[in-house]
């Protein structure tokens, strides 16, 4: 009965909604609450714990991110796998892809990633392009896209050149630029053979030759530059020469053209400007020859020279350069880096070698070496001369002799050297220099060389593709050092900004001294111009006529374009 009724008044408990006593379950359970509550403390505290020390690491990046920081002020690119085209990256917009407005914004961007990706591989242009030469521009890709290869005034001209007739009156005119010599040669002789079209309202029409589209993207936007491979007069190319029928210089030597019968005009005129051309030849840098040849439908050049310092000298175009270009040393650059964007293929080349070796350095400097003398080198007086040359400027520092290798914990500010040469017995000896002995200013050194071909092969597709890539690994360098008469080194000067200090040619196998000098300005020289006063018909000295055309540094009959005074000095 007692537990009958022990059990009838726990049941009446439990049924009970107004009663307040809670049951013995309830008070286990509710024995347990601070425990669980203290433990779930704990852990919050962990976490938060944990939250504050990832939030400190973040804000200050420990010292070993140090490589990375430095990287990111000179290159924000990441590159990301695509399984379409290993080119493609994650990276920070340029700040300016368009170069000051030099390129066209319309092109697609994954047919020549080098157009817009190599703003982020420079620093910010030194000069900018004047607003007439970004006008001239616009204006000749307007005319290409009208005028070139098969579009309908294309096909008509080219229907009278064919039937060997002269077009008195044509809306397009033509400048066909044979691909000739070797590369260095070609791309200066293609940027002055464009110049030339663009002041004489002329479309520019490349020559193929073996590699031209293998090396470099098309630079005006929907028409090609290349010249069509069914361009009648395309089998003569090897043969033209100074006796060709319609050479200017011939005709002029023979009389052939004469004022009374400037009403018979040839279909069209070849221009003989390769070095071994002739005073006949020359007579295309005379004001009124460049009036007859205005008549010309069709111009063929070929040539191995730089020569727009010359262009400067011919009174008709005088105020139109000076228009384009305020700044004169910056004829080439501005049209290099407008017209010569390496491929895709190419571009690979020089993105991955220079993140490898040359993103990560405090400092970048490119050295030149190219050898004119007989023989199997290395020699060892270009060896003493660019190492006097590196150290005398403080390119390079000095190496301590009398100190055993003793590296220091921490960073240490460092320099790559980027070496170009057909040999490799000079970079072994820099670069073994400075693993086996200590700087004496504590800076790390490291010396690299992407290749040595030993001799030029200058029709072998990989040897250019390698010789193209290494003068753009050049002009992406901080300082740079060239080799005298070397339009290698002209071209990664031009590309780069850089004013270079040139290394003196030797002689009788002698380092000269001094080593080398710092150059007058960033352009090319003109290895082989004209002496002649057309207007008096008499020689003239042509680096003493104008202040803007001197003589060049490394070559003393050469010519170049320099800035006046002030601006010379400001380059």
């Amino acid at each position: 009965m007692r537990l009958r009724r022990n059990t009838d008044d726990e049941q009446l408990r439990l049924s009970d909604p107004e009663h307040h006593t809670v049951s013995r379950p309830l008070d286990r359970k509710c024995e347990q609450n601070p425990m669980r509550l203290m433990g779930i403390l704990v852990v919050c505290l962990m976490v938060v714990s944990v939250l504050f020390s990832v939030s400190v690491v973040l804000r200050d990046p420990p010292s070993d991110g140090v490589w990375a920081s430095e990287e990111a002020k000179f290159l924000q690119v990441n590159p990301r796998k695509d399984p379409e085209d290993n080119l493609s990256w994650s990276a920070e917009e340029p700040k300016d892809k368009l170069l000051g407005g030099l390129l066209d914004a319309g092109f697609n961007e994954r047919s020549c990633f080098s157009r817009y990706q190599s703003a982020l591989y420079r620093k910010e242009l030194l000069h900018k392009p004047s607003s007439y030469l970004l006008s001239k521009l616009r204006n000749y890709e307007a005319l290409h896209k009208r005028c070139g290869p098969y579009t309908e005034s294309y096909n008509r001209t080219l229907k009278q050149l064919q039937l060997g007739q002269h077009m008195e009156q044509s809306d397009c005119n033509y400048l066909v630029w044979i691909s000739f010599s070797g590369l260095g040669n070609r791309i200066l002789t293609l940027a002055s053979a464009f110049l030339y079209a663009i002041l004489t309202n002329r479309v520019l029409l490349v020559d193929p030759g073996a590699d031209m589209p293998d090396l470099f993207c098309e630079p005006f936007p929907e028409v090609s530059w290349l010249l069509p491979l069914d361009f009648p007069l395309k089998n003569q190319f090897n043969s033209f020469d100074q006796k060709s029928p319609f050479c200017y210089g011939k005709m002029l030597k023979n009389k052939t053209l004469t004022d009374s019968s400037w009403s018979i005009l040839p279909p069209y005129v070849y221009l003989h400007l390769v070095h071994d051309y002739d005073d006949h030849d020359k007579m295309f840098f005379c004001n009124q020859d460049q009036s007859f040849l205005q008549k010309i439908p069709w111009l063929i050049i070929k040539t191995d020279n730089y020569f727009v310092p010359s262009l400067f000298l011919i009174p008709s175009f005088e105020q139109e350069l000076s228009n384009l270009f305020p700044v004169k040393g910056t004829v080439f650059h501005f049209l290099g880096r407008y017209l010569f964007h390496p491929t895709n293929a190419v571009w690979g080349l020089i993105t991955r070698y220079y993140q490898a070796y040359l993103a990560k350095a405090d400092e970048r400097i490119g050295i030149q070496i190219r050898v004119f003398d007989t023989g199997i080198g290395p020699f060892q007086h270009v060896l003493d001369q660019i190492i006097a040359c590196t150290m005398k400027e403080n390119l390079l520092p000095e190496i301590n002799m009398g100190e055993p290798v003793v590296s220091s914990y921490g960073h240490q500010k460092s320099k790559a050297v980027l070496m170009t040469s057909l040999s490799a017995g000079y970079f072994e000896k820099v670069r073994n220099m400075y693993w086996e002995h200590p700087t004496v200013t504590g800076e790390v050194i490291g010396v690299y060389q992407p290749s040595h071909e030993e001799y030029q092969q200058t029709e072998k597709q990989n040897h250019n593709r390698k010789a193209w890539a290494e003068m753009y690994l050049l002009s992406l360098t901080d300082v740079l050092v060239t080799s005298s008469w070397s339009t290698f080194g002209y071209v990664a000067q031009g590309l780069g900004g850089l004013k270079p200090w040139i290394l003196y040619k030797p002689e009788n196998q002698t380092a000269p001294d001094p080593p080398c000098r710092r150059a007058m300005s960033m352009e090319p020289c003109f290895h082989a111009p004209p002496f002649y006063d057309c207007k008096a018909k008499k020689g003239v000295d042509t680096g003493a006529l104008v202040p803007h055309v001197r003589h060049c540094e490394d070559m003393s009959w050469g010519l170049k374009l320099v800035d006046d005074s002030k601006e010379h000095e400001a380059l």
